[in-house]
């Protein structure tokens, strides 16, 4: 089986004005299919760190996320190629994402999140780096020269390098290489960096292109463009049409974003794509953001988010985050969450979670993972179906009575 999209139901929008981009479908690829919209767990290392690939399959996910950077660096691309492709190599064997890795060698190389809130005094400019941090990475117009963080030796990524990488890594969907700057770049820098991942596109497809026919005697990986532009509405519809005119299979809306402007910038961008490819919302998986960008028109999503907050003793729950470390919870022998069924709240308790985490236990991050991870592929798998029982709204107005709204909600 090739790669291909489906548009079951469209999600009328709240808004009678705004033209319908909200939808669930269905991704074939060769590795299986996604019913969308989906959340797609990130496996960084070819791993959703401390939890088996089998148990992510119990909780519900339908594809993994590896990261092109840190598999190039360890075990290297060629390893995975011959153990017959990342699903194969991590004992998956489901749809697999691997993005271009150009988010990781600029945000590694300023030392700046992908999501950053404006502030009107903030100083812009044509180079910056965070506070206390050394410069890891410098952009040309050819390519990307960063050092590693493993053992500061020098690498390059250039978009050919990177599609090469990523076809030895073999998963269903690949991301092109592209320029990712932060909200502190000036306008000026974000015109020219958008020019330069619009070239850089190009080549990613010339080489995606010339590497298909190579490796034809390997399933088809579909290539999705990626958006940038920043906050700006005319730099997101330009990048979204010049992209959305190339031979991209779909697309990612990544870059960095306001998240106060979640949903009127991935608006802006779906309503330029064309309606038939998905769309690909990178590193955004907050509950709350999750319902924002459904309505904007993301099919998938990623993030690192529920993995990190298990690892760090934050439980999710319809009634809002909270710590298991809380005192309360020491000698509380009833399940994580009341009303989850995921593996982790109908086997174990909140003493014995608040006991793992303070013993500093490694199964801690094992079972409060699994959890978290189950809550938000829970929640879209939710969100999926009442959109094509055409109950969304319904679904939401329930989800945020109990569910602590954040001012970007």
């Amino acid at each position: 089986m090739t790669f291909s999209f489906e548009i079951k139901h469209e999600l009328a929008p709240s808004d009678s004005s705004l033209r319908p981009v909200g939808r669930a479908g269905v991704i074939h690829t060769p590795n299986g299919d996604i019913e969308t919209p989906a959340f797609i767990p990130v496996g960084t290392k070819a791993t959703v760190k401390s939890v088996m690939p089998e148990s992510m399959r119990e909780l519900g996910a339908q594809a993994l996320l590896a990261n092109a950077y840190h598999l190039y660096l360890q075990p290297g691309p060629a390893i995975v190629d011959a153990a017959g492709g990342v699903s194969k190599f991590m004992n998956w064997n489901g749809p697999t994402f691997t993005d271009s890795g150009g988010f990781q060698v600029l945000s590694l190389g300023v030392g700046f999140k992908k999501v950053l809130a404006m502030e009107t005094d903030t100083v812009q400019s044509d180079d910056v780096i965070a506070d206390h941090k050394q410069r890891l990475a410098h952009v040309d117009d050819d390519g990307v020269t960063f050092k590693s963080h493993i053992d500061g030796t020098m690498h390059r990524f250039t978009p050919e390098f990177s599609m090469q990488v990523q076809h030895q890594l073999g998963a269903d969907i690949m991301f092109a290489f592209d320029e990712c700057t932060t909200l502190l770049n000036t306008r000026e820098y974000q015109v020219k960096s958008l020019e330069r991942t619009r070239l850089w596109a190009l080549r990613c497809i010339d080489e995606h292109e010339r590497l298909t026919v190579e490796r034809s005697h390997k399933p088809y990986q579909a290539l999705f463009g990626v958006i940038q532009g920043a906050q700006y509405e005319d730099l997101r519809r330009q990048a979204a049409g010049d992209l959305g005119a190339m031979n991209f299979d779909g697309f990612g809306i990544g870059g960095a974003l306001d998240k106060h402007q979640l949903g009127t910038i991935v608006r802006w961008v779906s309503e330029e794509l064309p309606a038939g490819k998905p769309r690909h919302l990178l590193g955004i998986g907050e509950p709350e953001d999750l319902f924002i960008g459904v309505e904007a028109g993301a099919d998938t999503f990623d993030c690192v988010a529920a993995s990190r907050a298990g690892r760090n003793a934050a439980v999710y729950s319809l009634d809002g985050r909270f710590n298991i470390t809380n005192a309360r919870f020491r000698d509380s022998f009833v399940k994580l969450v009341e009303d989850c069924d995921c593996y982790t709240c109908m086997h174990y308790t909140q003493a014995y979670l608040h006991h793992l985490v303070k013993a500093k236990e490694l199964l801690a991050a094992t079972l409060l993972t699994i959890h978290n991870e189950h809550f938000v592929v829970g929640l879209v798998a939710k969100i999926r179906k009442a959109i094509i029982d055409g109950t969304y709204y319904e679904l939401k107005a329930e989800f945020f009575a109990r569910y602590p709204r954040s001012a970007s909600s």
